[in-house]
């Protein structure tokens, strides 16, 4: 996901009481001293318009952060999370990345919700020379050595979510997106893909993420007539939408599919009319009748709460990126970066709640489960399941293995 630039007063450094906690404990080598702790940085939007997103991602780190020091930390050292809030304020990513990277020294990154804030961070770490993994669905195409995306991309998603669309509902699209390179490129991908399956899109609008009044929207969307809606609105502002869509009589006429919707707490504060049968695809949902599904709710029930109800792919990515760099760490038997991204390159998988997820070598993005799902009555019902799923569009432009130096973002080709 991504979002424009949102200056919030002030910055909160977060006090991570779990992790923090976690790391006093006393880790002693054999030589009777304390292990010097290996530093996880962690920025992410605890505040401001990607708050609610952020919260939960927030808590699963401190979560995964907790579960690996409780087994021992890693290489006879436990693990330091230095965690700031970055409240959906570009000048804070920047300023908290540099802070994290060449203050803090910490050994990696896990962070960032929004691609705008991603690409404000990505060259930081790339000239500190400090690993970084961002653990949030986006867009797709990123390709850069020094980066590791664990979210799902359109080519895992949006793709099916068309492909359902254009079976069920009909070939004329209206699409609808975030005003920042998430949703443009999203769109893109949208654009693509319904042409390829034989449809059209009859219009696309965007919009910052502070429009939170959409009629005229509505209204130029009941004067094109489409067949369908596809949404890559972000954040609490766009939830709106969905609210003035259903109050509007538009819920019953035309239907919507959305990359975004329900990452948050829609499902929990929406009355059910309006988000029933609101089409999405993501890499895990929270009510899959697995266990290890089953395990990772109740873990992060038992430490945060019985209302943590709202658990979404931001944070089984978020918790993926962590464990999968743990992983490469134990592999390499080092913390050194080139020793970890050698071993991420080498086909590394772990078992996720969402099932197996693999580290593809040469595009650092994870081939993963995908499913199919609408809301129905507060829960999500799942229409279909799209086993190891491979991105796709990004391993199109982007091969790391024989072009290492590669550092850029691809976007989808709209001329075929």
């Amino acid at each position: 996901m991504s979002t424009g630039s949102i200056d919030r007063r002030g910055a909160l450094k977060l006090a991570l009481s779990a992790a923090a906690g976690a790391v006093a404990m006393p880790f002693v080598s054999r030589t009777g001293l304390a292990a010097e702790p290996i530093k996880l940085g962690s920025l992410l939007d605890g505040s401001g318009a990607l708050g609610l997103e952020g919260k939960r991602m927030i808590e699963t780190t401190e979560y995964a952060v907790d579960l690996l020091n409780k087994a021992g930390g890693l290489l006879g050292r436990p693990i330091q999370l230095i965690a700031y809030d970055t409240q959906s304020s570009m000048q804070l990513y920047t300023q908290y990345a540099q802070q994290l990277a060449l203050k803090d020294k910490v050994d990696v990154i896990q962070g960032g919700i929004t691609s705008a804030s991603r690409e404000a961070i990505r060259p930081i770490f790339g000239r500190s020379r400090t690993l970084y993994f961002y653990n949030t669905q986006y867009e797709g195409g990123v390709c850069d050595r020094n980066v590791f995306c664990t979210g799902s991309t359109p080519a895992q998603t949006v793709n099916h979510i068309v492909d359902y669309a254009l079976k069920h509902w009909g070939k004329k699209a209206y699409i609808i997106a975030a005003d920042y390179n998430y949703g443009h490129i999203t769109a893109s991908w949208m654009t693509k893909f319904m042409k390829d399956g034989g449809g059209s899109v009859l219009g696309t609008d965007f919009f910052p993420l502070d429009v939170t009044n959409f009629s005229s929207a509505i209204s130029r969307i009941q004067q094109a007539q489409p067949d369908l809606v596809l949404s890559a609105l972000v954040g609490a502002n766009h939830s709106g939408f969905y609210r003035q869509w259903d109050a509007a009589g538009m819920k019953s006429k035309i239907p919507v599919g959305s990359s975004v919707f329900g990452l948050g707490d829609e499902l929990t504060t929406m009355d059910p009319s309006t988000t029933n049968g609101i089409v999405t695809c993501y890499g895990w949902y929270n009510n899959l009748d697995t266990p290890a599904t089953k395990a990772f709710v109740s873990g992060m029930q038992a430490k945060f709460g019985a209302d943590v109800t709202d658990l979404s792919e931001l944070d089984t990515a978020t918790y993926d990126g962590i464990m999968l760099w743990a992983e490469a760490v134990k592999k390499a038997g080092s913390i050194e970066r080139d020793k970890v991204i050698a071993a991420l390159e080498g086909g590394l998988s772990i078992e996720s709640p969402t099932g197996k997820v693999t580290m593809d070598g040469a595009t650092h993005h994870t081939i993963r489960n995908t499913y199919l799902a609408e809301p129905e009555n507060r829960t999500w019902k799942i229409l279909a399941t799209f086993p190891d799923s491979f991105p796709a569009d990004t391993a199109g432009a982007c091969d790391l293995l024989k072009n290492p130096r590669t550092n850029k973002q691809f976007t989808p080709d709209l001329k075929g």
